[in-house]
């Protein structure tokens, strides 16, 4: 199968060299055929890509170690879900599977657009081949997934036992997904600059397509935290790593474009601002790939020994500054069609937002990207600790909450005093009276304090939201209330979508706030012996062994107990994977709705005494359950709507006339 998927990619890398030239030549051209045979060119480069990721997959569930990567990622002992993880557990892998998601897209693309955007699709389609073809040459000359060994060994190297966790299968595919979705509304935007075709239509084009990236983005950073949480077993989800931060940038610049293009399609506003944006935002899933793979950072997350650092970059360069020239080049015809009315308007606060969004992406790449050029100045590399990032990121957070629950109380254009205080009213009354119930209950930390109230405030004015617009449709058709507040929603899916996303923003907030009431104990216990933390108290029971052919269990039971009651039963762990000389931390977590009971075994003697870190973790499960909401809330935004398709036939089809009388 080796041949078979090397083959593939050798074909693959003629044909989307061929799809490039065919879609610009056919468009200087005028000949339709030679779009025509691009477009096609596209989908059987998504085939033989898709055909070598098939014939990559074959190789691990074959264990034929004769093939480098399969060696290094995979053993007879793994289970079948992780060895199918193989497929993206290293640099070769994870490369092929992000070539094969963008001709997948791209094919999608092409097809979906066959009979609409016919002026902007060849650019579009060439852009996102171009992007292809760079990819499957690094695969084919650099980072070949199907290169042989001079041998076959007996069995293989095997996972990192960090790996061995269900993050393996879900953050690693969700980021990719999410990086690459935002290549299409990158490549439309490219489009329409080099086409002058400079109305919205490739905003709402792509709309979906960059819901769809930023919906995989946003799980990709949930499931990244909660993998963090559970697996690393130092007691937190997010430790500003360059890497983590990786995936984190893109997100709050695509958050900002979303919020941003709202703006332009009802106001006609803010048209360069967005065209920078998804520059900025494409660039910086390029600069993730970038830091990942470059070796010039040391995390967990990066595949050191690449290579490829100079090659992204050409890429990142390539991305950034042929797309603000092309900016500059169009500037004149991008001219806002109206400007602010007042200060006070939700064009304002979405300005304001944006501002912020892209703040904290600045100040989080500043923090990534500043050890790099202070070893380059000075020749020391000046770390910057997680202390700094919080001290930037709080209270930028902070505003960024308020103007959530801002945003909705106020009018497009103007918006009164009396409005003002009509829709402040409750809200404001809301965050003071609960504001001064956790005061009441002992919550001072005047940081934890604000985030609360703020959160109140924000829910409230969400449950306002409904509240009103459920009672209008009530009011209107009859329908009682759980039904007009379904209709409402599936009415309206991008508004109040929209809202449910922000409700799990607020959980995450929730459990952010809850971070500096944490609290840590080490305790050396021998079997029988009790140690108590907060409310709760845990009995070391015994230490047991479980040996298996992949790894060797070393486990030890704990009951936890709250006011005398048994609740349940911990069991921290240490793991020594096959072929691995340290034995790996895996935590135990009792959790309910109030806060985590975290225990990591640190060790244990020949005597069986046992030493534990206990750590109390307020609030956590919020973090988790606001991912669901939030995940809830994207995929409704994204389900089909029957009158916006409407809309875009409309838009479609004056738009061909257009094309076809000029």
């Amino acid at each position: 199968m080796a041949e078979v998927g090397r083959f593939s990619l050798i074909l693959a890398l003629g044909l989307s060299l061929y799809a490039v030239f065919a879609s610009v030549f056919g468009k200087r051209l005028k000949n339709k055929l030679l779009v025509l045979s691009g477009e096609r060119a596209t989908i059987s480069v998504a085939v033989l890509v898709a055909t070598a990721s098939i014939s990559l997959i074959y190789s691990f569930f074959a264990r034929d170690f004769s093939i480098e990567y399969v060696a290094e990622y995979s053993n007879r002992a793994l289970s079948a879900v992780y060895t199918f993880s193989g497929w993206w557990a290293g640099n070769q892998g994870s490369m092929l599977m992000w070539v094969t998601f963008l001709a997948i897209y791209a094919s999608i693309v092409a097809i979906q657009n066959r009979h609409k955007n016919r002026e902007l699709m060849p650019y579009a389609n060439a852009i996102l081949m171009g992007i292809s073809f760079f990819l499957i040459v690094l695969l084919v000359f650099l980072a070949d997934p199907f290169k042989k060994l001079p041998y076959a060994p007996a069995d293989g190297q095997g996972l990192n036992p960090m790996l061995h966790n269900p993050g393996m299968y879900l953050h690693p595919p969700s980021v990719y997904l999410g990086y690459v979705g935002f290549a299409v509304p990158f490549a439309f935007a490219m489009a329409a600059l080099m086409t002058g075709k400079l109305s919205d239509i490739w905003i709402r084009t792509t709309r979906r397509w960059t819901l769809w990236g930023w919906f995989w983005l946003t799980v990709g950073n949930i499931v990244g935290a909660w993998w963090a949480y559970y697996t690393l077993g130092w007691g937190g989800f997010w430790g500003w790593d360059p890497v983590e931060n990786a995936s984190f940038m893109p997100w709050l610049v695509g958050s900002a474009y979303l919020h941003s293009v709202m703006i332009q399609e009802k106001k006609g506003m803010l048209k360069i601002w967005n065209m920078v944006l998804i520059v900025l935002t494409f660039s910086l899933t390029i600069y993730g790939t970038l830091i990942t793979r470059s070796g010039i950072v040391n995390s967990v997350h990066t595949f050191s020994n690449s290579g490829l650092g100079p090659y992204l970059m050409f890429l990142l360069f390539v991305a950034i500054f042929g797309g603000l020239a092309l900016i500059t080049y169009r500037l004149p015809y991008l001219k806002s069609e109206n400007s602010l009315d007042s200060l006070v308007s939700r064009e304002s606060a979405f300005l304001m937002n944006n501002l912020v969004l892209v703040g904290m992406a600045f100040t989080v790449l500043f923090g990534v990207t500043f050890p790099f050029i202070s070893e380059a100045i000075t020749g020391k590399k000046i770390t910057v600790g997680p202390p700094w990032y919080d001290q930037m990121a709080v209270p930028l957070g902070l505003i960024l909450l308020f103007l959530i629950g801002f945003c909705p109380l106020i009018a497009w254009r103007r918006t009164s005093l009396s409005n003002l205080q009509k829709n402040f009213l409750y809200p404001l009354v809301a965050s003071f009276i609960g504001g001064m119930a956790l005061v009441a209950l002992g919550i001072k930390k005047s940081g934890a304090l604000i985030a609360f109230v703020l959160c109140i405030f924000v829910l409230t004015t969400i449950i306002l939201e409904f509240y009103r617009g459920a009672r209008a449709r009530h009011n209107m058709t009859g329908e009682d209330y759980l039904t007009a507040l379904t209709n409402l929603i599936w009415r309206n899916k991008r508004r109040y979508g929209g809202y449910i996303i922000h409700i799990g923003l607020v959980m995450v907030f929730v459990a952010i706030a809850g971070g500096p009431f944490k609290i840590q104990k080490d305790v050396v216990l021998k079997p029988g012996q009790t140690a108590a933390i907060a409310d709760y108290k845990v009995k070391y029971i015994r230490p047991m062994e479980y040996p298996t052919a992949e790894k060797y269990t070393l486990a030890t039971t704990m009951n936890v107990y709250q006011a005398g009651k048994k609740l349940g039963t911990v069991t921290p762990r240490k793991e020594l994977y096959k072929n691995q000389e340290q034995p790996w931390t895996r935590v135990s977590v009792f959790s309910n709705t109030k806060q985590d009971l975290y225990v990591i075994l640190s060790g244990i003697d020949k005597k069986d005494r046992a030493g534990f870190k206990l750590i109390i973790n307020p609030l956590m499960q919020w973090m988790w359950i606001g991912g669901y909401i939030i995940a809830f809330g994207a995929l409704i935004v994204l389900w089909p709507d029957a009158l916006e398709k409407k809309r875009l036939a409309m838009i479609y089809a004056r738009q061909e006339v257009y094309s076809s009388e000029t």
